[in-house]
């Protein structure tokens, strides 16, 4: 069994943005009952020291190299159930009001980076393995095999990188290799880190990790494509032999209709029709639509990017409007879609909820009470949301892209199998033909929705398998270590 670092941007149950913190919320737990010893690192931020400061172990202090200057790190940790997650302090870095979208990004994630290398000589606690996640952490792999290869102690760990997105790059000018990274010159002049004019933490993960994954099996495939690859498709193509798709789960704990604390009636397969009934007038009460247990429900909880496939929802708002349907779509994002949704609301009063912002309680009653969950994305690498709506017998009706492709088993009217409804092409009127579809179904196959709610709820969406792949590919490093 291995030692493994992970090292984050974000990580539940501690700070959230996206997805990065689900996996890095659940996926160490998942590997430590699998027999391995995990710990994971993150950024000190603000949030999280108001929260937490007083629980928080101080472990030692130190300082690195940033822009020419010696720059102090504190380190302080704190235990979560068997996992210890390290917290690296620097006020000015870290204590804002958001996590990233900073000019001085590169220098701070750098910082960061440099910060995790040298803790591991001042705890004297070498893992086995170091696994790094999205652009954040990318050039860890790189510094240590460039800059710490005659230490014997820093040769023997292996890395793993993994791309939770390959949209968010971490590319930034070349001025940076030297002064904030410490890193000769002529990785720029062989290409190892060189992209688009500056530097690329993501390629540089990419290329000095010893395997790489992706959180999907499709997803890996996309992205040695120049339809999905980002520009990096050609250095993907290098390492494709060492790239691996694992599809991420769930926190099933968290993630429980018998359990939820966040819903007012709990179920499970035998009483799932009556409460998910109860759920839904309860949701239609709280935002204002008209109250009725008949009306399909479908919900959409997501970040309103073009993404998330919201362009296409704004082709069909008239279809959508004249459906035999109720929506709510509860997120933030892009201007131009929220004030679509606005004004959706607006004309549909009763009918349609715009809810803006976040709420993560809002979000678990949406589950539990929506009879289908809307994700027509663009581009999805694994997707959480269609496993959270699965565990709670919402079925998800998807674009067939990445891990929605991996995850949703679309209804088949012969056999009934199925799990949920999907389409193929990015395309809103294959969108709306298979939201009339699942409506069809919802209204006139009612024997059928039930066979599929039970399909979904079978659906096995924990860590736990995932573990076990991610298990296998740390062995597969030992063995060759």
């Amino acid at each position: 069994m291995a030692s493994i670092l992970m090292v984050a941007g974000e990580g539940l149950p501690f700070i959230k943005t996206g997805g990065l913190a689900d996996v890095i919320g659940s996926l160490p737990a998942a590997l430590t009952q699998q027999g391995h010893e995990v710990k994971v690192v993150m950024p000190l931020y603000r949030k999280i020291a108001e929260k937490y400061m007083d629980e928080l172990y101080f472990d030692c202090e130190f300082s690195v190299s940033i822009a020419y200057h010696e720059v102090p790190v504190r380190v302080y940790s704190k235990m979560e159930g068997d996992v210890c997650f390290f917290f690296i302090q620097h006020q000015g870095y870290f204590e804002r009001d958001t996590l990233y979208g900073y000019d001085d990004d590169g220098e701070r994630f750098a910082y960061f980076q440099k910060a995790v290398i040298e803790m591991l000589k001042q705890l004297n606690y070498w893992p086995n393995i170091i696994h790094c996640h999205d652009w954040h952490t990318g050039m860890i792999p790189c510094m240590v095999k460039e800059t710490h290869d005659n230490d014997a102690r820093y040769r023997s760990i292996r890395f793993v990188y993994t791309i939770h997105n390959l949209a968010y790059q971490g590319n930034f000018g070349p001025e940076m290799l030297d002064s904030c990274l410490g890193l000769p010159y002529y990785l720029l002049d062989n290409g190892n880190v060189r992209f688009d004019g500056g530097i690329s933490f993501m390629k540089s993960g990419i290329l000095y990790a010893d395997k790489v994954t992706t959180v999907s099996p499709t997803y890996a495939q996309e992205i040695l494509t120049p339809q999905y690859g980002e520009h990096l498709e050609a250095i993907l193509n290098m390492r494709k032999y060492d790239l691996w798709g694992i599809v991420n789960g769930i926190d099933i704990n968290l993630w429980n209709p018998k359990t939820d604390p966040e819903i007012p009636y709990h179920f499970d397969k035998v009483n799932i029709e009556k409460q998910k009934k109860q759920n839904k007038l309860a949701l239609q009460k709280e935002l204002g639509l008209k109250e009725d247990e008949n009306v399909m429900l479908v919900g959409c909880v997501s970040r309103l990017t073009w993404q998330k496939g919201f362009y296409l929802m704004m082709e069909q708002l008239d279809a959508l409007c004249a459906a035999p349907i109720q929506l709510v779509i509860l997120g933030s994002g892009e201007s131009q879609i929220e004030n679509k949704f606005r004004d959706l609301e607006n004309g549909n009063k009763g009918k349609i909820c715009f809810y803006y912002g976040y709420n993560e309680s809002l979000a678990h009653r949406i589950y539990a009470a929506s009879d289908l969950f809307l994700m027509p994305s663009l581009f999805e690498p694994c997707g959480i949301s269609q496993l959270c709506s699965m565990r709670y017998g919402t079925l998800p009706l998807v674009r067939e892209t990445g891990g929605l492709k991996d995850t949703v088993n679309p209804y088949n009217e012969y056999d009934k199998s199925g799990n949920g409804f999907s389409f193929e092409h990015y395309d809103s009127n294959e969108l709306m033909n298979t939201l009339y579809y699942a409506i069809d179904v919802y209204y006139n196959r009612k024997e059928d929705w039930k066979i599929l709610q039970t399909n979904a709820l079978n659906t096995d969406v924990s860590w736990a398998n995932s573990a076990k792949t991610y298990s296998l590919l740390y062995d597969e490093l030992m063995a060759n270590s």
